[in-house]
């Protein structure tokens, strides 16, 4: 009987020391954006450093551009960037290639260089992938820095980042938009090509991606050709949503992802809001000041797509 005391006794102790642990696992929560550092400097040679952290730490630079400057910021610059983790990763789900690329972005604020990517963790149950991303968190870490996280105020759990939307009839990671289709892979990625080169709706090409079984991501910038295209021009767009001191600069490029020969880009009511949640929905700074972009952006990359012809 007195054994049997002392193991209900020890099994009750290790529960109890199990509790708080499983309380704070449970209450896990992420932000979609990490800030490396932050603090004066020289703007370029802040960019020439990042991309040679990077390329160090066993990263691929894809593309890099300038989307805006002298803007709402002085200037801004995305590197993206790739490793066999995330390409390996991406082949593992539907629609995975998305995450295959990585954005890192440079921000000059003022008197204040930010380097920020995008939060591996976050995007990992975002994009329902089949890894926690834990090995590309760490080479991040290692390469660029790891101050703080941010964009989502205390942040989302994985639970909720995986069946995310915005709101009631919102869109989810899988409801994409579908721009185009063709009998082959090798004629869509062609149609792609050319109309990139030929900026073709305002969107040209920051980079090109190929993965195995026949899925290729094309990275792209959108810059209106008109000032009734400017819906769909991603300066007019940051500059509405990216007020926040921390800057969501590698929110950007957007991607295309060629699929065999289906053309198809995430919709930005789910890519846009699942980057920035804490948006609301009215007033300054809203979805509502954007509200025309979700279709400006379709009919632009599906130009691009030609699948508008």
């Amino acid at each position: 009987m007195n054994m049997i005391k002392r193991m209900t006794g020890a099994l009750l102790g290790v529960t109890i020391m199990l509790i708080p642990m499983m309380a704070a696992q449970a209450a896990e929560t992420f932000n979609p954006f990490v800030l490396a550092s932050k603090g004066p400097g020289n703007f370029d040679q802040k960019v020439t450093a990042t991309k040679a952290a990077l390329t160090d730490a066993g990263f691929e630079v894809l593309g890099e551009y300038t989307p805006y400057e002298d803007t709402f910021v002085d200037k801004a610059h995305v590197i993206v960037v790739t490793n066999d983790e995330l390409k390996k990763v991406a082949t593992m789900s539907d629609n995975g290639g998305f995450a295959a690329p990585w954005r890192v972005g440079v921000t000059k604020v003022g008197d204040e260089i930010q380097v920020s990517y995008v939060n591996p963790a976050y995007i990992a149950n975002a994009y329902l992938l089949k890894s926690d991303l834990a090995e590309v968190s760490e080479s991040l870490k290692q390469a660029l820095g790891e101050q703080e996280t941010f964009g989502a105020g205390d942040g989302l759990s994985a639970r909720k980042l995986r069946k995310y939307k915005y709101t009631f009839g919102m869109e989810r990671f899988d409801d994409v938009y579908e721009l185009a289709e063709y009998d082959s892979h090798k004629k869509a990625v062609q149609t792609l090509e050319k109309n990139l080169a030929a900026g073709v709706a305002g969107v040209t090409k920051v980079y090109r991606l190929d993965l195995p079984n026949q899925v290729t991501i094309f990275g792209v910038a959108r810059k209106a050709l008109t000032e009734d295209d400017k819906d769909m021009d991603e300066n007019h767009i940051m500059s509405v949503v990216d007020f926040s001191e921390l800057k969501g600069t590698p929110y950007l490029p957007y991607e295309i992802m060629v699929d065999g020969g289906k053309i198809r880009a995430l919709h930005m009511r789910f890519r846009m809001a699942v980057h920035y949640p804490d948006l609301k929905m009215m007033g300054s700074n809203s979805f509502m000041n954007i509200m025309p972009s979700p279709n400006a952006i379709y009919k632009a990359l599906e130009a691009a797509a030609g699948g508008s012809n």
